[in-house]
């Protein structure tokens, strides 16, 4: 490194004793081989980075392999809350080196958090069924995955049900998770809205948080389900569209009747 130095500095020198050379060309090419040089040096931490990070992987190999296949038995014994544990423990270390697929494992975790009975113990992400009421009976309108395909600009977040009634509209919807510990949130000021009609505020929240409280999902490929609930649409409202403002997080074209 303090060759490069050297060298660069050495050009800048060389190239000011020129006659036609002034001091805003010695500006120039200092700021230039400064520029290259910060490459370089940034060319040589992202190298390090990697051999830390393969030497690391490498390093505990072994532990997720030994605490993964203690899972499948435990699994095979019918030991679900054992199993569940050390899956857990293997899914942290395959979140951070990725030995495995990784939504498989989710899956299986999802899997095992019903029967190990733990649903409620568990993260609050796993608790889906919280958000699904027992009797719709009391909404005038109910739908399932009501938007027609393509009508939606987020892929990641879908609706799953919407329920209307004459004192509110309630919102079912399931985002899955891309990355470990993934965070979302619901912004204050997200609204539906009719054609013709005023903006509706959102009223309340199920099984998620308004920012700037973020809930966390913990693996990737984990799906959590919430609640969004608003004001009643106008009775005579066809379709509406949901929209959380400064954001891509928009719903068009959504039947409500």
């Amino acid at each position: 490194m303090k060759k490069i130095l050297m060298m660069v500095l050495m050009a800048g020198i060389a190239l000011s004793t020129n006659a036609q050379w002034n001091n805003w060309h010695t500006t120039q090419a200092i700021s230039g081989g400064v520029g290259i040089l910060g490459s370089i040096i940034a060319s040589s931490e992202r190298k390090k980075a990697m051999e830390i990070f393969e030497r690391e992987k490498a390093q505990y190999q072994p532990t997720f392999e030994k605490v993964y296949n203690e899972a499948k038995s435990l699994e095979s014994e019918e030991k679900w809350a054992d199993a569940l544990d050390k899956y857990e423990e293997a899914a942290k270390l395959n979140c951070d080196y990725g030995y495995t697929d990784q939504k498989s494992v989710t899956l299986k975790i999802n899997s095992l958090y019903e029967k190990a009975g733990r649903t409620e113990e568990g993260p609050s992400v796993l608790n889906n069924k919280t958000t699904i009421l027992p009797d719709y009976t009391r909404y005038r309108f109910t739908a399932q995955n009501p938007i027609s395909k393509g009508k939606k600009d987020n892929t990641q977040t879908k609706i799953v049900r919407v329920s209307c009634s004459d004192t509110e509209t309630r919102i079912e919807l399931e985002c899955e998770a891309d990355m470990p510990n993934d965070e979302l949130y619901i912004k204050s000021d997200t609204y539906i809205r009719s054609k013709g009609s005023d903006k509706l505020r959102l009223r309340s929240v199920e099984n998620v948080t308004v920012a700037p409280v973020v809930t966390k999902i913990p693996w990737p490929y984990q799906k959590l389900r919430f609640a969004l609930v608003f004001p009643a649409l106008p009775i005579t409202a066809e379709e509406f569209e949901l929209v959380e403002p400064s954001s891509s997080w928009k719903f068009r074209n959504i039947r409500c009747r």
